[in-house]
């Protein structure tokens, strides 16, 4: 009787350990997804140096403090956007070795941050051949107000899947922010005010977010 019990044990023993893993690894992502960081930090202290650097040229482009090619200022554009995705694939890549990276958080508002870059760009794309067309170079001057709305949009996002305040209170701030730059559009301040509006809702919530990361690496 002794071996037969034994043969009946056995996969009761296996059964019972395999919904014991099961219930592990389910609680692991919960874990995981309550408490993994978002690790978009540095992306956003890099975009709000980029583009903020890039609209102080502009700035300083329209009001001639630099005084050259009136093409300048497209190439300007160009050129921050080379610099930010070099910079954005190199980011990613060291991300991938954090943790968390898998979390539900940080993908969901990973693929936010993504569609907020794509259709900044489009829309860019976008009033280039709309300037071109009508030679009028006065339409990208909506390009401000139109990223501002797309980081609110975003933060919106992050503080819906985080619960986290701050991130609420820095959507608001962007959408304000959109409309300040706004009422600007005709005065080559506009740039400025935009500088301004994007250390707030980029800089300095990336330095947050930086602070908030796991130092170790896995």
């Amino acid at each position: 009787m002794l071996p037969y019990r034994v043969e009946e044990e056995r996969p009761m023993t296996r059964e019972t350990q395999a919904i014991q893993d099961d219930i592990a690894y389910m609680r692991s992502l919960a874990h995981e997804g309550r408490h993994a960081p978002l690790l978009a930090g540095p992306i956003l202290i890099t975009a709000a140096i980029v583009f903020g650097g890039a609209s102080l040229g502009q700035w300083a482009l329209q009001t001639d403090v630099l005084n050259i090619s009136p093409w300048a200022q497209l190439w300007l554009w160009i050129g921050s956007g080379v610099v930010f995705a070099v910079a954005l694939t190199m980011l990613i890549g060291r991300m991938k070795g954090k943790p968390g990276i898998n979390s539900a958080g940080n993908k969901a508002v990973g693929a936010a941050w993504s569609g907020v870059g794509y259709g900044i760009f489009v829309t860019w794309l976008a009033l280039v051949a709309l300037s071109f067309k009508t030679d009028n170079w006065s339409w990208m001057a909506v390009m401000p107000t139109t990223v501002l709305v797309a980081y609110g949009s975003a933060w919106m996002i992050g503080a819906a899947m985080t619960k986290t305040r701050w991130m609420s209170f820095t959507a608001l701030a962007a959408y304000a922010g959109a409309v300040a730059v706004a009422w600007f559009i005709d005065s080559p301040a506009i740039y400025l005010v935009f500088t301004v509006v994007l250390m707030a809702v980029a800089l300095v919530p990336g330095i947050i977010l930086m602070r908030q990361e796991p130092s170790e690496i896995v």
